[in-house]
């Protein structure tokens, strides 16, 4: 199980990676190609959500929920590593006198 889930957080992380190199930066709009700040008067002070951005978002919170399971899993792993190693052992019960 952990085995799958590791492979596709690793899939899940190169996805990311190439949303987030795939979007274009803040001045390739329109306003750079007409004086900066003169057209946001004319086209609004900012540009809606274009598909990229929602693309992109998906995959982070793909990454977040499977970032946060693998954590859980792994401490779930190590705790009872620990308590297999270490078993608790129980102070031996006097006899009644």
């Amino acid at each position: 199980m952990i085995t799958a889930l590791l492979a596709l957080y690793v899939f899940v992380c190169i996805l990311l990676i190439i949303a987030v190199l795939m979007q274009s930066g803040k001045s390739s709009d329109i306003s750079s190609a007409l004086g900066g700040g003169i057209s946001n008067d004319m086209f609004g002070p900012g540009a809606p959500a274009n598909v990229m951005n929602k693309i992109t978002t998906g995959i982070a919170v793909c990454f977040l929920c499977l970032s946060l399971i693998l954590a859980l899993m792994s401490n779930n792993r190590a705790t009872d590593s620990i308590l297999r190693n270490f078993p608790i052992q129980q102070p031996p019960v006097s006899g009644s006198e």
